[in-house]
């Protein structure tokens, strides 16, 4: 007699109910909002389909716990380790049907949020093993090598706590409040008088009393544009701040622009509510990361086809890259100037400035000094802070990145 056999029906259903918790907190930790109401209503489930399959089990509990689509991967993903991982799928077909299950399927490659849920079931086990473990408040603060360590790694590749302190600190360092004013006009309590309003108004009385309506020009967030370098000696810092941008995205209207040897549009990658599956779509789309660099030719592209699309509203151009243009013949100057003149401000990221010894003596830094307005540092999490602090127009900070005293240090 096996040990199913031997098994009540009571404790079939007592294994699969624990697996189902069990599997459900996992999902719970990995992000994906799972109740007792959804571990129920699994349950139930199983045992109404009566499964015969693999793939039965996985669009029964598909239907029940996917209710978005960035919720799909990391559905996808833990399914696949918890359960093949633990050989559960085999013994929960071998309890429910005595078909005899599919053998083991080719190992596959590492998608977005594997090892995130890798460590969401070695908390859940650690979480089984003492219940009544005190838990430690994380000081969202980092060290100097935490951050290092988050500069340097894949954001596929990063842990649970990694990423909720990743994206705790980065959207702590939000942009400032600024608004711009538009040409829309919208209602006010004061301002200029609004004869439409007003007249409409006056018709509720008669005509007898008229009440002055006002009326002010609407205000609004600039939007961000970022122009990002991916090559070979920016692909580090470009991935820490493609996290910043993507948390931007909730709140402004972003346009992000990758460029090594061509240029190429990410903005839709970006607007992913899932950061693992945006950072995935960006570095997929793109096929010459961690390469070589052209910026001229880059923002030659930019300005003839994408300026008058997302250059709308004055924005903040974000530039990030290093400067390190190989051949400099005049052009990088001369398209670095027109799209100054497009926007209301243009920040300079350069990891480089982390050097004490940094000087401004190569040509491709050089053309491109005059015409940005600030010329900052972007190599932690520290210099991104410096960077949100330095767009609410503070004074102090304006002195310390005026790109005028960096020339004049290497005349």
């Amino acid at each position: 007699m096996t040990e199913h056999e031997a098994a009540s029906p009571s404790d079939k259903r007592g294994k699969i109910t624990e697996n189902l918790v069990h599997f459900a907190r996992i999902l719970r930790k990995a992000g994906m909002p799972i109740g007792p109401a959804s571990v129920v209503d699994a349950v139930e489930a199983v045992e109404i389909s009566g499964l015969s399959s693999r793939d039965d089990l996985y669009w029964t509990f598909h239907a029940v716990f996917v209710r978005k689509r960035e919720h799909k991967p990391l559905f996808d993903e833990a399914f696949r380790i918890y359960w093949k991982t633990h050989g559960l799928v085999e013994k929960m077909l071998a309890i429910l049907s005595p078909v005899a299950p599919s053998g083991p399927r080719e190992p596959e490659p590492p998608k977005a949020g594997q090892t995130r849920l890798s460590q969401a079931f070695e908390a859940n086990k650690q979480r089984t093993a003492t219940q009544a473990a005190p838990q430690l408040e994380v000081d969202a603060r980092f060290t100097v090598s935490e951050r290092e360590v988050l500069q340097k790694k894949d954001f596929a590749q990063m842990t649970a706590e990694e990423i909720a302190k990743a994206r705790h600190a980065l959207r702590m360092m939000t942009l400032p409040l600024d608004k711009v004013p538009t040409r829309r006009l919208v209602a006010a309590s004061r301002g200029r008088v609004d004869p439409r309003r007003s007249l409409r108004a006056s018709l509720r009385s008669g005509g007898d009393i008229i009440e002055l309506r006002h009326r002010r020009r609407a205000q609004v967030h600039p939007p961000i544009v970022a122009l990002c370098d991916i090559s070979g000696s920016m692909s580090q810092y470009t991935r820490l701040l493609l996290h910043f941008l993507h948390a931007l995205t909730e709140k402004r209207r972003v346009h992000t622009f990758l460029f090594g040897t061509r240029l190429t549009n990410i903005t839709r990658a970006l607007e992913m509510k899932d950061p693992d599956e945006a950072l995935m779509a960006c570095t997929s789309g793109v096929e010459d990361w961690s390469g070589g660099t052209r910026i001229a030719q880059s923002l030659h592209e930019f300005n003839r086809k994408w300026s008058r699309r997302v250059l709308s509203g004055g924005p903040i151009v974000l530039f990030i890259s290093d400067g390190l243009e190989r051949q400099e013949d005049g052009q990088l100057s001369t398209e670095m100037d027109r799209l100054h003149r497009s926007c209301r401000r243009v920040v300079w990221l350069n990891p480089l400035l982390r050097f004490e010894g940094f000087e401004a003596k190569a040509r491709g830094i050089r053309a491109l000094l005059p015409h940005v307005d600030d010329f900052r540092a972007v190599h932690s999490l520290d210099a991104v802070s410096d960077l949100c602090k330095a767009l609410d127009g503070s004074t102090g900070f304006a002195k310390q990145s005026d790109p005028r005293l960096w020339l004049e240090r290497s005349a």
